[in-house]
């Protein structure tokens, strides 16, 4: 077919193809194919089939979902009025059947023919957008451009999907804003798959084609749709060590490979922020939602990036029932004045929020270090955690005890000789450390439910999830604002 051909020299697949690829073999029942597009505004001498977009319902692995594919090779995808009627009436049904959504973006914008009765029409999807906001899983695939108004729409999903050299996303295209700004953004990378992957983190999830995007996607809506999973297997031999140094770095990816069931974790913005860790796995066959704090990069401190990651993934979870689990090591926020004036103090206020906000299950693991009010921020038990464990070792603290000692006896240290400053400072230390940092009094004060070898990570988070395994959950809490 003509219009098959024309996706495929573009690197493309059809619409069609598409769904097929991401739906079970001969499960795809399309509705609304005889509707055409309107006569309002300028005409349009050939009625437009499907109106440029597909709309129906399948099963992914036996899982319904409901998918919409807008078709490129015609009319551009572009939205007209009848196209975003058929988008809203697909949204209203999955609402209604509570079952996930998935939208296949690949459109020029807004119909140009039509002027302000396609723009109405956006609205009225973003609307449907935020109505099924935290009642079912609403998933975004750029596999096209992705211009203009039309981004708010995946801007409102739960998680958006990007294929490199295809997919695209701005408000504002490079050639316009060179114009208007005298700028000289290079029109091949602006908004590309990478620039929002990485730099602006409005994509959850960047593959190198499509095939490897829809095999992804299939994946994450297995996992959303199914609350349990088999898993008989033993947990795996403990092979963690932490580095002799509290001031090492390390890759806290390979605990959570230790901790979650082999293969089974799905990293969410792996490649923005990459000082926190956000995804979903399973734990001898439950599901849970990981946040952590990485070591690697920036010592997992704080940053504005860093808190609304987190903040936006601990909302999901708590809307999904979903437990979270937190691995906590982390320095602090991030000061200066760049994220000062980013506004720090407003992005941190949102991983308080959500944790407090949340009732799902939540259980934190203290693993080396909690400092200040990130050790807040990070799930801990006065936000209304249920469980907090810490390493041997580890601490929590408003700060370390070399940096107390030389603010709180800054007067008297200066006032020594080197020599007698040396002894006192250590001294002061190791005084500020037994009484303020140790972990031992943390638990004896109760900010801390156990203080467990690492070993045995495994068995208290499994412990704590099973005795609540069976507990259901509230049908509806929270809409999901973009965070």
């Amino acid at each position: 077919m003509d219009i098959y051909k024309k996706q495929h020299s573009k690197g493309k697949l059809h619409a069609y193809e598409r769904i097929e690829m991401l739906v079970d073999e001969d499960s795809f029942l399309e509705i609304g194919n005889d509707i055409k597009n309107t006569n309002k505004g300028i005409s349009i001498e050939e009625k437009i089939p499907y109106d440029g977009v597909i709309t129906g319902f399948g099963c992914i692995s036996g899982n319904k979902v409901f998918i919409y594919a807008q078709d490129f090779a015609v009319m551009g995808g572009t939205l007209g009025e009848n196209h975003g009627k058929k988008i809203v009436n697909l949204m209203k049904l999955a609402l209604k059947e509570e079952k996930p959504i998935i939208g296949i973006l690949d459109s020029g914008g807004a119909r140009i023919q039509e002027g302000a009765f396609a723009l109405s029409q956006y609205g009225k999807v973003f609307n449907y957008n935020v109505k099924a906001s935290g009642k079912i899983p609403q998933i975004s695939i750029i596999v096209g451009p992705c211009a203009g108004g039309a981004v708010y729409s995946p801007a409102l999903t739960d998680f958006v999907f990007i294929v490199d050299n295809i997919g695209k996303m701005f408000l504002t295209g490079a050639e316009v804003t060179n114009k208007a700004l005298g700028t000289n953004y290079d029109k091949s990378t602006y908004g590309n798959s990478e620039y929002v992957s990485k730099r602006s983190g409005v994509a959850h999830f960047r593959y190198c084609n499509e095939e490897q995007c829809y095999i992804n996607v299939k994946k994450l809506i297995i996992f959303l749709s199914n609350k349990k999973f088999e898993n008989n297997l033993p947990f795996r031999t403990w092979n963690f060590n932490l580095p002799s140094s509290s001031r090492r770095v390390y890759d806290m990816k390979l605990l959570i490979e230790q901790i979650v069931d082999r293969n089974s974790f799905i990293e969410v913005k792996k490649e923005f922020a990459l000082n926190a860790i956000t995804g979903f796995a399973l734990i001898k066959g439950i599901r849970i939602g990981m946040v952590a704090n990485q070591p690697y990069a920036k010592a997992g401190i704080l940053d504005c990036d860093a808190s609304d990651k987190i903040a936006e993934f601990v909302r999901f979870c708590d809307s999904f029932s979903i437990p979270i689990i937190t691995l906590v090591d982390v320095p602090g926020f991030m000061p200066g004045e760049a994220e000062e004036a980013k506004g720090i103090i407003r992005h941190g206020a949102k991983i308080v929020y959500a944790y407090s906000e949340s009732s799902v299950l939540k259980i934190t693991i203290v693993i080396r270090k909690a400092y200040g009010g990130a050790y807040i921020a990070m799930g801990s038990k006065s936000l209304g955690t249920d469980y907090v464990f810490a390493w041997e070792n580890a601490e929590i603290a408003v700060m370390g005890a070399k940096e107390a000692v030389s603010i709180l006896y800054k007067k008297e240290l200066n006032s020594l000789n080197d020599i007698e400053r040396e002894k006192y400072y250590k001294d002061k230390a190791i005084e500020y450390q037994k009484l303020l940092v140790d972990i031992d009094n943390a638990a004896k004060w109760g900010l801390v439910d156990a203080v467990i070898k690492p070993e045995q990570t495994n068995k208290y988070i499994f412990r704590c999830l099973s005795q609540r395994e069976n507990e259901t959950s509230e049908m509806f809490k929270h809409a999901l604002n973009p965070l």
